[in-house]
């Protein structure tokens, strides 16, 4: 099962974190744009089609779901910033759409010259479980002014999510003691714990929201986005998806490459590789973080973990450990266990603002406070003070346990885990325990992931930056590879993905395309 790699309110942070930033070039410089050398990066093949100029119209949709695509919809205010709001239905099962339907919340800050107007960007910030509603103002404060002439901004919550027809799974106190769960179940009745809780999991998905647990794969959620782009008159579809969302725009390309116009997949996910593949490659993107962020710490002097890297590791390591023996007072009568504190070292990870943050939440969690970890810890699961904010960890698990129903036994992650600690000394166990996974979930899609190479797509921009986390750079260079007319872009930095996080180079290009078609140089590097 894929690990969590982004939830709502880490979608947030991340962008606005790095609209915050300036650029690293030294003033009245250009950034470094260079292209990487063939071996380096995958080139476009000389059959990949040229960007679409012009707006075009798309082939006629099915006629068993006319009424879905004829839908008329109205727009309310909404949000503040220009946007308003409306509701999209669409089929609760496309291979029967007669059998119901499902309600999507769909928000859009209109172009700004309607004269000029090329179309829509639809907007999806990852996840799964992220609210491309909450996202999408966010998103479109990093959009230039020529770009925001020219299309519609447009946030939707994917089938399951949020403000959409939303999973439910499980109470607020049932998802507090999940989280708290011991991330790496060192005996059998730890063992038996996490695999019950994976299955309660699923069974209360069923029970809190009937059909709709079996409908919220990511294909489906791919097949919802063509009818939103034709219910928002967009002639093609224009995609920006960062995290997950490079998976589902990846999906939608296979599924209409003649319908797509302009598409950036920022901090791609390798839809290509196992399961475990996945889980070792994330294991060492987190510990390639974690370094970074203990050499900061270091160098920062005065840090609470010591003065050197591999010292400082070990302390880090020792405090989990004493956390996992005796959990930490953090408040309001919470105790945070391990698996609150894996989750807040994380989040500092997709975020290198935080990482002071995260100094100061390991110095009191050494002092015996585990509150500021656990405040981190709240940020990426979403939880707020009176409970969850939205259902964001419900709905990661219930896509995540459809699109990869698979899991490995005990003894099989018994014998992976020395591959697990060589990959990550820190964070292995943790994603090696991940692949207990999903086999007892008690239902399964109709509708499996295709195999994405989407054929006949023109080019479509892929993002990945060198220390991502969640989503490591060598997952960018695959799905960038798979996709036929794939154009790599490489942000050489910290942090989970790369367009508005400061760096002039990735933003120019990401505008550029947008504004004008300009397609990036396949293996262009921006540094800084």
């Amino acid at each position: 099962m894929r690990p969590p790699p982004i939830v709502a309110a880490v979608a947030a942070v991340v962008l606005l974190a790095g609209g915050c930033s300036t650029s690293s070039s030294p003033q009245g410089e250009s950034p470094d744009r260079q292209a990487e050398s063939p071996a380096e990066s995958p080139a476009v093949t000389p059959e990949t089609p040229a960007p679409r100029e012009e707006p075009a119209s798309t082939p006629p949709a099915p006629e068993r779901l006319q009424r879905f695509y004829g839908q008329d919809v109205s727009w309310r205010p909404c949000q503040g910033g220009g946007f308003e709001c409306t509701k999209v239905r669409v089929p609760l099962d496309y291979a029967d759409p007669s059998a119901g339907t499902v309600s999507l919340a769909v928000s859009r800050r209109p172009a700004d010259e309607p004269g000029r107007r090329i179309g829509a960007i639809l907007i999806n910030p990852g996840g799964p479980g992220a609210s491309g509603i909450s996202f999408a103002p966010t998103a479109a404060a990093q959009f230039r002014s020529d770009v925001l002439d020219r299309y519609d901004i447009v946030g939707f919550d994917p089938r399951g999510v949020a403000a959409s027809e939303g999973i439910d799974c499980l109470t607020d106190g049932e998802l507090d003691a999940f989280v708290a769960l011991d991330p790496t179940p060192d005996d059998p009745a730890a063992v038996s714990e996490a695999q019950q809780a994976i299955a309660d999991f699923g069974r209360g998905c069923v029970e809190g929201s009937g059909e709709l647990a079996g409908h919220v794969s990511t294909p489906e959620a791919a097949r919802d986005m063509d009818i939103i782009r034709a219910a928002v008159d967009s002639p093609q579809f224009h995609f920006y998806g960062a995290s997950y969302g490079t998976l589902l725009g990846a999906t939608y390309a296979d599924l209409h490459p003649e319908r797509v116009g302009r598409m950036v997949l920022d901090g791609a996910v390798d839809p290509a590789q196992s399961v475990l593949q996945e889980n070792l490659k994330a294991a060492a993107g987190f510990e390639t973080a974690l370094r970074a962020y203990l050499q900061f710490c270091v160098d920062q002097g005065e840090c609470p973990l010591g003065t050197t890297v591999p010292a400082a590791q070990d302390r880090l390591n020792a405090l989990l450990d004493r956390i996992d023996a005796t959990p930490l007072p953090a408040g309001a009568g919470r105790e945070l266990t391990t698996g609150h504190a894996v989750l807040g070292v994380w989040l500092p990870l997709y975020v290198p603002e935080l990482w002071p943050t995260l100094s100061v939440a390991l110095q009191q969690a050494a002092n015996g406070d585990g509150s500021a970890l656990m405040r981190l810890s709240d940020l990426y699961t979403s939880r707020g003070p009176g409970g969850y904010r939205d259902n964001s960890l419900e709905a990661l698990y219930a896509v995540n346990c459809l699109d990869q129903p698979t899991g490995r036994s005990t003894q099989e992650i018994r014998r992976l885990l020395p591959r697990f600690r060589q990959a990550s000394p820190t964070f292995g166990e943790v994603f090696a325990w991940f692949l207990i996974g999903c086999p007892e979930w008690p239902v399964r899609t109709a509708e499996p992931m295709p195999t994405i190479d989407a054929p006949g797509a023109p080019p479509i921009v892929v993002i990945g930056t060198t220390g991502d986390p969640a989503t490591p750079y060598e997952s960018a260079v695959a799905l960038a590879e798979q996709l036929r007319s794939g154009v790599l872009v490489t942000r050489v930095g910290e942090g989970h993905t790369g367009f508005g996080r400061g760096n002039e180079c990735v933003d120019e290009a990401v505008n550029d395309f947008f504004a004008a078609g300009e397609v990036p140089e396949n293996g262009l590097r921006c540094a800084g």
